[in-house]
């Protein structure tokens, strides 16, 4: 059982000083799960005011819930935060989010009780001591989500332990327990109470992880999905009607999200590159299924999802394009001509290009047939795109080699012409870019414009 010199430290100087010290919660979980923990959480009997006397450097972080965080630095002198949380007891949950009152103890059951999981209940003490009041051993062996104690309890306690559960089933492979599972569909209304960053933080965490769709289908198997992207809801059992897909819309769309790479945008963007499906279907006259700019409309809800998820502005432009151009599509690879391939890399941005081929690529192979031949167009294409922005070759009207001014000086106007003419050159551009250099393009404009 390693724990990092830093920890056992803060372990042994609370012991030295009279005070208990236990590892607890995700830590003691994924050491028990051997994996490697990403931060280690410590609670004490001391009080917040007196662990802060025990070390140097510390600021408050969650005071009114008894959290300190103190700094140390490692083996390499880099300093690292840790969190100290006074053991507690806790009083009447407002909100269904936090206590309006805590109480301290020197008692370790009673801190656990009031705890999520019996996974994330689990302490040990500097000596290797291992304390398990709710069988959390047993369950992390049989990989099992249960509940400490009553699971409405908790659940009505914290909302978002819910989405916690279905994250920690999703990131772990564990199984969610009849009952706590049984409850999360009773309370997921409770979700509403949630606020959306909260919900939006979880939601990234289950897309993070190694299979999402199994976070996704249990979103929608609870009811919680309802709640959080009800537009989604609307794809469960959509039959497509189409030779293209073998598959109703909601379940193509968890296959494309488990095809994908743990990009967040990636991933967030295959969630939901269909998910305007329903609302743009049609049936042809022989019974076959057609869903015209379904595209158009998803980056519409997109911006709409992204937004009442409380994403940040980058993450929702990003996202609403890849929605837009995942139905990309070129001829055979003698046909595509270099300007149009400069035009998609506008439309896309090269900072968004890669995603958008990673979510192509995860699109097709979601689909009936899995083409081989438009996976190796995309492959193609990839490589125009690189070799076009290696080259350095112009894409805008800022990569011209003339400018407004430039136009201003032959005599043009400032205005409308201005943006005509160096619109017009910048076709030119990019049917040839040799044809970008100021003498030419000045030539150009005299020839073309001022006679």
């Amino acid at each position: 059982m390693e724990i990092p010199r830093a920890v056992e430290y803060i372990l042994s100087h609370l012991e030295y000083n009279g005070f208990q010290g236990y590892l607890i919660g995700g830590s003691t979980r994924d050491i028990f799960n051997y994996k490697s923990p990403k931060d280690y959480d410590i609670c004490t009997d001391a009080t917040p005011e007196q662990v802060k006397k025990l070390f140097l450097k510390s600021y408050d972080t969650g005071i009114k819930h008894g959290t300190v965080t103190i700094v140390l630095k490692d083996e390499n002198y880099e300093e690292v935060s840790y969190e100290i949380t006074s053991m507690r007891r806790e009083g009447v949950y407002k909100d269904n989010r936090s206590p309006e009152e805590v109480f301290y103890t020197d008692k370790l059951e009673e801190d656990v009780a009031r705890r999520d999981f019996t996974i994330n209940s689990i302490a040990i003490d500097v000596n290797r001591n291992v304390y398990d009041y709710f069988g959390g051993l047993k369950d992390i062996e049989n990989k099992i989500i249960r509940c400490v104690g009553n699971s409405d309890d908790r659940f009505n306690e914290d909302s978002l332990r819910m989405m916690r559960a279905i994250r920690l089933s999703t990131q772990h492979n564990f199984t969610i327990e009849e009952n706590t599972f049984k409850s999360i569909i009773k309370n997921a209304y409770l979700i509403q109470m949630i606020s959306k960053e909260r919900i939006r933080d979880e939601l990234c965490k289950i897309l993070m992880s190694n299979i999402p769709s199994n976070g996704i289908r249990l979103l929608q198997e609870t009811g919680l999905l309802q709640y959080i992207i009800p537009e989604l809801c609307e794809c469960v059992g959509f039959e497509q009607h189409n030779h293209n897909h073998d598959k109703d819309v909601f379940e193509h769309i968890l296959s494309v999200l488990d095809n994908t790479p743990p990009i967040l945008n990636i991933r967030l963007s295959a969630l939901l590159h269909d998910i305007a499906k329903p609302m743009c279907f049609t049936l042809d006259e022989n019974n076959i299924g057609h869903f015209y700019y379904h595209h158009i409309e998803g980056e519409k809800l997109t911006e709409e999802i992204s937004t009442r998820l409380k994403f940040d502005n980058k993450t929702i432009n990003d996202v609403k394009i890849l929605v837009r151009e995942h139905m990309f599509s070129f001829n055979e690879e003698s046909k595509i001509k270099t300007s149009v391939i400069k035009k998609f890399i506008n439309r896309v941005g090269i900072d968004n290009l890669e995603n958008l081929f990673c979510l192509r690529i995860a699109d097709i192979k979601g689909s009936k047939n899995k083409d081989q031949n438009k996976i190796d167009n995309v492959t193609f294409l990839v490589g125009e795109c690189h070799r076009i922005i290696a080259e350095k070759q112009p894409l805008t009207v800022k990569d011209l080699k003339i400018n407004g001014y430039d136009l201003m000086e032959l005599g043009i106007e400032q205005g409308f012409m201005i943006g005509k003419i160096l619109n017009g050159l910048l076709e030119k551009v990019l049917e040839n870019y040799e044809l970008n250099d100021r003498d030419v393009l000045l030539d150009i404009v005299k020839k073309e414009y001022l006679n």
